[in-house]
């Protein structure tokens, strides 16, 4: 594809690739997508800002997998940032738009709202977990919680657990009112990355950048091209003014950039009462009475899309409800 053509940009994944220092990368932008996320709670900036970052790092991670189904970020921390989760799910066919879905829980009364998100996680892990559906088993990968961000976060997570240099540059805001988020995703060829065992450079000992890379041409490379990236502003990261196409181009003319199609977006969530219903099938009828509120029914809320749902507790479980007190009929 030529870096000339109109692209319609918004919730969109642009993959491209740097031929002369071989890193291949992706350009985000999220628009509806993340603002739709973010529309279904009403957040504390701190941690719409999280979410806003896990979304944006989630959307660039998910393109880079050759996924049949689902990809989940999670952060966990002992702070009053408690859980910033998100997923990723793949096209369900050709030409279809992947979805992403994200949300956050939090202790209110801990939290300092014009404190910084990252600040407030605390001690705790960096997961990424790729389930690519039945049949199959799913893949897990654990880093502890380091450096000043998310972006951070899956910087070292790449480093330590596929020993691939990433770097990540990321923008968001609200613009008008709506939430807008933009990023861009570096990462050296695998051919480039030596494994490396022992220690790292990074925060306690973790593999950083640097030590995959090595000396030589591969590390120029990529020393040269983070600084090209470094000079990214977060009018051209968010824009809509700047193109993915024109931000390619301002950054890495010289590097011989090719990009390839773009990936839609959308927000998305797979919630269902038929997919509630089958997790509450686990439970006898005791456990339903329960869940069951005065009103006489179970309820559920997604956390993802705040879809409610109301079922009859008659309905649920894995044996009928006996008599008319909700009793366990065994």
């Amino acid at each position: 594809m030529s870096l000339g053509a109109q692209i319609a940009w918004d919730d969109t994944v642009l993959p491209f690739q740097l031929d002369r220092p071989d890193i291949r990368g992706r350009v985000a932008r999220l628009d509806q997508t993340l603002d739709g996320i973010l529309a279904q709670h009403r957040y504390p900036q701190a941690i719409a800002e999280l979410v806003a970052e896990a979304a944006m790092l989630t959307a660039l991670i998910g393109q880079t997998i050759k996924l049949r189904w689902r990809l989940s970020l999670q952060v966990r921390g002992d702070g009053p940032a408690r859980l910033i989760a998100t997923d990723y799910f793949a096209p369900a066919e050709e030409g279809a738009p992947a979805r992403v879905r994200a949300y956050a829980s939090f202790d209110e009364a801990r939290l300092a709202p014009d404190a910084p998100g990252f600040a407030q996680i605390g001690r705790g892990y960096f997961a990424i977990l790729i389930d690519q559906g039945a049949g199959t088993t799913p893949y897990q990968g654990i880093t502890p919680i380091s450096g000043d961000s998310l972006s951070d976060c899956a910087q070292s997570y790449f480093a330590q657990s596929e020993q691939l240099p990433t770097r990540f540059a990321l923008g968001f805001g609200r613009q008008g009112g709506v939430w807008r988020g933009g990023g861009v995703m570096l990462q050296h060829m695998p051919k480039a990355a030596p494994h490396v065992t022992g220690g790292g450079s990074g925060e306690a000992g973790l593999l950083d950048a640097r030590d995959l890379v090595g000396n030589g041409g591969s590390a120029e490379d990529w020393g040269r091209v983070n600084l090209l990236l470094d000079t990214v502003e977060q009018a051209e990261l968010i824009g809509p003014g700047v193109q993915a196409t024109d931000l390619l181009v301002r950054l890495f003319h010289e590097e011989g950039p090719r990009v390839f199609d773009p990936q839609p977006l959308r927000f998305g969530c797979t919630c269902s009462e038929d997919k509630v219903r089958q997790s509450l099938s686990i439970y006898s009828a005791r456990d339903i009475a329960s869940m069951t509120t005065p009103e006489g029914t179970v309820t559920a809320d997604c956390q993802f899309c705040g879809a409610h749902y109301v079922m009859d507790p008659a309905s649920l479980g894995f044996e009928p409800v006996q008599g008319g007190d909700g009793a366990d009929g065994r």
